[in-house]
């Protein structure tokens, strides 16, 4: 028996680049390409239809943005994991893709390979950060943390030091590693504990830190631990 492919919705404005995606992606064995939207709103509705693993999604594109279309579509309880497609020239709307629940964020012009695998790392639970992007937009999240913002907690959130001080030494470690983007097998390797444990560590991390998934708590630690 064949194992299950990924499935992959791909939206993007730009018919070509669609199509160039989706004609490298149906090379890869394990992945099925099952659909392709050119806005936000068709994306939310194919995903409705197609119910994909997937979702890469751009950024810039006319009507309904891909901000805009990963809120909704985490608001509306679907499934799927979330890659936001960009540019250098994105960075804010990075950020805010990555706060409405998107896992990760790749440039356009990404490798094929490691386009599939960072659909790999998101279609098993995981999340990423791109080292190159997250330097460009280090400056952006420092100005948003000095003025306020729809990104702001309410009030009885816990301030960020108040939550830095719930992080045990090793969970700060982690914590540093995947604002660098590392995997859970590379911190694994670098700390001589099992995947396990750190798995377990990240859990804890995420709850003290009151964030929904890794990529959000790597963003946490950009923010406040750099």
């Amino acid at each position: 028996m064949s194992e299950k492919k990924i499935r992959v919705l791909i939206v993007d404005d730009q018919a070509l680049i669609r199509t160039g995606i989706q004609t490298l992606l149906n090379r890869k064995a394990d992945m099925e390409v099952v659909g392709q939207a050119a806005d936000g709103a068709e994306a939310l509705r194919m995903v409705a239809t197609h119910n994909p693993d997937v979702v890469l999604m751009d950024v810039m594109m006319p009507g309904m943005d891909g901000v805009e279309a990963t809120r909704r579509l985490l608001a509306s309880g679907a499934q799927a994991a979330v890659i936001i497609l960009t540019t250098f020239r994105d960075d804010a709307y990075v950020f805010r893709g990555i706060a409405a629940g998107a896992r990760g964020y790749l440039l356009k012009d990404v490798d094929h390979r490691a386009l599939a695998d960072a659909i790999r790392t998101v279609a098993a639970g995981g999340a990423l950060l791109n080292p190159e992007i997250t330097a460009q937009i280090l400056p952006y999240l420092g100005r948003l943390a000095d003025q306020p913002s729809d990104l702001t907690p309410p009030p009885t959130a816990s301030p960020p030091p108040a939550r830095a001080e719930l992080l045990t030494e090793r969970e700060r470690s982690i914590l540093q590693m995947l604002a660098k983007g590392c995997s859970n097998q590379e911190i694994s390797d670098a700390l001589i504990i099992s995947v396990g444990t750190v798995k377990n560590h990240i859990s804890s991390i995420l709850g003290k830190l009151d964030v929904r998934d890794r990529t959000q708590a790597a963003l946490w630690a950009i923010q406040n631990l750099t």
